[in-house]
């Protein structure tokens, strides 16, 4: 089976397994032990049987449950040298460390090459993923401060992509953030916007494309946002799905017949599920599951 699918995604953790051929990958781990263990059970998934963990960068609704994960289930880790630097010597000494990446330079894992891609994103050496196995390549991309040329020609075409939409522009200038913080996210290294994801999806997508978007906001976006942005993606796309920050998204199966469904039983290009998020005047729903106070997006 060549699939994705999300343990869970947004500023409160995210982490996406990607199963390819033999090898069965992490990208990313924001959530502690039990969660993660919980998050993954629920995807079919035992914790030893993930082959690597590949960390996109340090802030820590990506990494902070990564050497707990790794030290408890002896998982190589693979990141770059400035995002291993992040890590407190006590935690790096007991992850068992994998290849040290590079953006631009492939590498291989159980048979699935695996292409860093440098990214603009206000971390000490970010990079995100495409994975290639035989002819299918799956790319997961989140915390992109904007879509560049280089960025757009890693995923163009991509069968499957993970792509991160984190707010819509308005709702997050009136809403309750300092100006400090809403310049961060809005800025070139900080999030991509509904409409900036919009137009990646549009510079990169093919018909036999599955998309999830994924990395929404929990404060600062809408499903009617994003339904607005994404809903006419339906046919143009083979399928078209959402992450969320509680349930994730199960798995995405690539490359098989038009229209089927994949082995969790999960129909393709289904509707919009029940996000918690914000109201579209900015103010918390009530029940949202967003932190109050919360300074990460």
């Amino acid at each position: 089976m060549t699939a994705f699918a999300s343990l869970g995604s947004g500023s409160r953790g995210n982490a996406t397994c990607v199963r390819m051929g033999d090898a069965l990958l992490l990208v990313d781990c924001g959530f502690s032990l039990r969660q993660a263990e919980i998050r993954l059970e629920r995807l079919g998934v035992h914790a030893a049987d993930i082959d690597a963990i590949l960390v996109t960068h340090e802030h820590s609704d990506h990494a902070s449950g990564v050497p707990a994960l790794a030290a408890r289930y002896g998982i190589e880790v693979h990141a770059t040298h400035g995002t291993l630097r992040c890590f407190a010597p006590e935690l790096l000494a007991g992850m068992p460390v994998g290849t040290t990446v590079r953006g631009g330079h492939p590498f291989t894992l159980k048979g699935v090459e695996v292409m860093p891609v440098t990214v603009p994103h206000d971390a000490r050496e970010p990079v995100q993923f495409v994975f290639r196995y035989g002819g299918c390549r799956i790319g997961v991309i989140s915390d992109l401060g904007c879509p560049t040329p280089h960025v757009l020609d890693h995923y163009r075409g991509c069968h499957g992509l993970f792509l991160e939409s984190n707010h819509d522009r308005e709702m997050l200038m009136r809403g309750s953030y300092p100006p400090r913080l809403k310049r961060r996210i809005a800025g070139d290294l900080g999030h991509l916007s509904n409409g900036q994801a919009g137009e990646f999806l549009g510079a990169v997508a093919i018909p036999e494309m599955d998309v999830v978007i994924g990395h929404v906001s929990e404060r600062n976006n809408h499903p009617d946002l994003l339904e607005e942005t994404f809903g006419g993606w339906r046919g143009r796309v083979r399928s078209l799905g959402y992450a969320t920050q509680r349930e994730g998204a199960p798995w995405t199966v690539v490359g098989t017949g038009a229209g089927e469904a994949g082995e969790t039983g999960e129909a393709r290009g289904s509707a919009m599920p029940a996000l918690q998020l914000a109201a579209r005047d900015g103010r918390p729903r009530q029940g949202a599951g967003g932190v109050p106070g919360q300074p990460v997006e």
